[in-house]
């Protein structure tokens, strides 16, 4: 591979999750969740995408298309990876693939460069990385000539929950694309399977950045114009690009499939597709993460703090506290500090209905934990009642809180671990373990952590009015002053 085409990640990370609520919530959906091993499912994505491929030239540093609540999120578990200069294009609002994979073939190209860009979601499993290096190596040589490559999942079971591609044939290494067809029923589906030639569509995706902006132009020009509108009006702040928010959102929400593939069999823009057997899962529901987890004789997946007896072929994920299950079969038990979810496990599709109430009835429990991370850390609301509540308050090394004041409640402060720094008001203040400040309703502060080792704090608040939107901040390094 010359200089002039180099690979370039994409990782698209705007995915939700809501089936695997509770632990997937829109404050920290399911691709920052470790569900199968000891990374995310974020992380196992950059692993992959980075982690090989010297016969078809060393990767760049991925591009993580994000929403701009997660973007911390995701620098977080990059920084825990060892990777700390990606490029993070930030949607304004969620606008499904199609807009953003264009924002990635637009900062792609913005150099005057062309690369292949290797496209992948961030909340899937695979469980054979070597086997998925060895085929995005195939996938990017086709793209080299010209090709859209998309890679296929071989069925093993009559799927009415994905997408299927079908091909002229099915004795090439990479075979042309004849056809898509929507999620079928289980008889169509069934009949796929017994067919051949037929592969789920995983939403894997191999092509130049100006194959991508060529496909566009000719089937949805009224994205390609709009998402160039938007981006002409970015603005960058550091590892962060920001494309113009009013125009983006006046981009028409369309995914990468509807937008460009399936338009593209009988075209002049050849679409292509390569096999992909490496023990793929897009763990959509809890019954996938189940199937994919390590289990017990009896056929139980645990996760967690958990005793079982009598019981078989059931999922269980403890959090925050011990769970015990007793004489029961083809359960899913999910555990969070402040919901717990049971269901049959032939009924795991069903807890999009549950978030759908939730969301009706504007409860937390649909956004966010009751542990919540911020860029500078996180806080666990421990415990609340009339005018009062509790939080455990971490904040890392060297990070700190934006400068603000409170309209409807004062705020107590008790060092657990470290030393903190604290304004308040005109003062400063420097506290270690054991004491404590008292902020007073309306007072302008800041907490930061000046030492090497995280700071912990109990903060208790009182007041008329308890709600995270009673903030107003005057200054602060995460560009959320307002």
């Amino acid at each position: 591979m010359t200089s002039t085409n180099p690979i370039q990640p994409v990782v698209l990370c705007g995915g939700s999750g809501t089936r695997l609520w509770p632990l997937s919530r829109s404050g920290f959906p399911k691709q920052f969740l470790c569900l199968v091993g000891n990374d995310s499912l974020f992380q196992q994505s950059i692993k992959r995408l980075l982690g090989g491929g010297e016969s078809s030239g060393a990767p760049s540093l991925p591009y993580i298309v994000c929403n701009e609540e997660h973007r911390f999120l995701a620098q977080e578990q990059l920084r825990e990876l060892g990777v700390d200069n990606a490029t993070f294009l930030l949607e304004p609002v969620g606008r499904n693939t199609a807009p953003a994979l264009t924002l990635a073939a637009l900062a792609a190209c913005d150099s005057g460069a062309d690369p292949v860009l290797v496209v992948t979601p961030a909340d899937q499993a695979i469980t054979d990385d070597d086997a998925f290096r060895i085929a995005m190596q195939r996938a990017v040589e086709s793209a080299l000539e010209g090709n859209i490559v998309i890679l296929g999942i071989t069925p093993d079971m009559p799927e009415t929950g994905y997408g299927y591609i079908k091909v002229v044939s099915n004795n090439e290494t990479v075979a042309t694309v004849e056809r898509f067809v929507e999620k079928p029923d289980r008889d169509t589906a069934q009949a796929y399977l017994e067919e051949g030639g037929y592969y789920w569509n995983a939403g894997l995706f191999v092509l130049k950045a100006s194959v991508w902006l060529a496909a566009l132009e000719s089937f949805r020009p009224d994205i390609l114009q709009a998402a160039l509108t938007s981006w002409m009006g970015k603005r960058i702040d550091g590892a962060f690009i920001r494309p113009d928010k009013e125009a983006f959102t006046a981009i028409p929400s369309e995914s990468i499939d509807y937008a460009v593939m399936e338009k593209c069999p009988g075209s002049p823009l050849p679409i292509k597709m390569l096999p992909l057997d490496a023990g793929w899962s897009d763990l959509g529901a809890w019954d996938a993460v189940w199937s994919v987890s390590p289990k017990d004789d009896e056929g139980n997946a645990l996760h967690g703090d958990v005793l079982i007896t009598e019981s078989s072929n059931s999922l269980v994920h403890a959090s925050s506290r011990l769970v015990a299950l007793a004489g029961v079969e083809n359960l899913v038990v999910i555990e969070t500090a402040d919901a717990v979810l049971v269901a049959d496990r032939s009924r795991c599709q069903d807890v999009k209905q549950i978030v759908s109430l939730l969301n009706q009835q504007s409860r937390e429990e649909h956004t966010l934990h009751r542990k919540v991370h911020r860029p500078w850390g996180w806080y666990d609301s421990i415990d609340e009642g009339g005018r009062f509540k509790v939080k455990r308050i971490q904040v890392n090394p060297k990070a700190s809180l934006s400068l603000q004041k409170h309209h409807h409640r004062a705020e107590h402060w008790i060092v657990v671990q470290g030393t903190a720094e604290i304004t308040r008001g005109s003062e400063t203040l420097l506290l270690s373990e054991n004491q404590s400040t008292y902020i007073p309703l309306g007072e302008v502060h800041r907490l930061a952590n000046p030492g090497s080792i995280p700071l912990e704090i109990i903060e208790v608040q009182s007041g008329s009015y308890l709600g995270e939107d009673d903030i107003v901040r005057f200054d602060d390094q995460y560009g959320r002053s307002h």
